[in-house]
């Protein structure tokens, strides 16, 4: 059985070089190294550095995802709070994706843009779910008039991670927060939403 313990060792050490390297002049060879193990003790766990990178961002990112879902499984709890907490989520997710970009400081810009898909679509395929099946709990008690819950939570997703990350068009946080409220009256107006009830996702984090 693996060892949890080395392996998050292994994912600690590719964390610890990537504040002074690229992720391209890391070899697994280092990664070993830092992590006091054997090169084929890396293999046994990651078959390859990329599967080492993909583990690391998906750590970062593991406490405030399980929350949410944990959360939004409760239905006694009404959907627009659980919403809420889906997209709090997002936010935290977003604040701590913007602490380590800034942090690493020697990534390459073909780098930082393979970070950000791979921190995106973790997110996105995380949450959606999650959003889809509250988004369809509402629909059902009338809160909700649409008919894609799938496609409506996979839109909000990607606004809100596009611009919650401020990576992809980086821009002031009046002009975020601006789009936030523009994609708050489309719901409201455009699915029914008693007005309102998302004004949450336009306050500052």
């Amino acid at each position: 059985m693996p060892d949890s313990k080395k392996y998050d060792k292994i994912l600690d050490a590719l964390q610890q070089l990537l504040k002074d390297k690229k992720m391209q002049n890391i070899s697994v060879s280092e990664i070993a190294r830092a992590a006091e193990m054997g090169k084929g003790s890396i293999y046994y766990y990651f078959p390859s550095k990329e599967a080492i990178l993909n583990s690391l961002i998906e750590r970062s990112y593991e406490q405030p995802i399980k929350t949410a879902k944990t959360l939004a499984r409760q239905t006694e709890i009404p959907p627009f709070t659980r919403m809420a907490m889906i997209f709090q989520a997002c936010r935290n997710a977003s604040a701590t994706f913007l602490v380590q970009s800034k942090s690493s400081g020697d990534t390459s810009m073909e780098e930082h843009a393979l970070l950000i898909q791979k921190y995106s679509r973790h997110i996105i395929t995380e949450l959606k779910p999650e959003l889809t099946t509250i988004i369809e709990q509402g629909i059902s008690r009338g809160e909700i008039d649409f008919s894609y819950p799938a496609a409506l939570a996979e839109i909000v997703l990607i606004v809100l991670v596009v611009k919650l990350s401020n990576a992809f068009v980086p821009c002031e946080m009046e002009e975020t927060e601006e789009t936030l409220k523009g994609m708050i009256s489309l719901l409201e107006k455009g699915t029914g939403i008693p007005s309102g009830s998302l004004e949450y996702l336009s306050y500052p984090s």
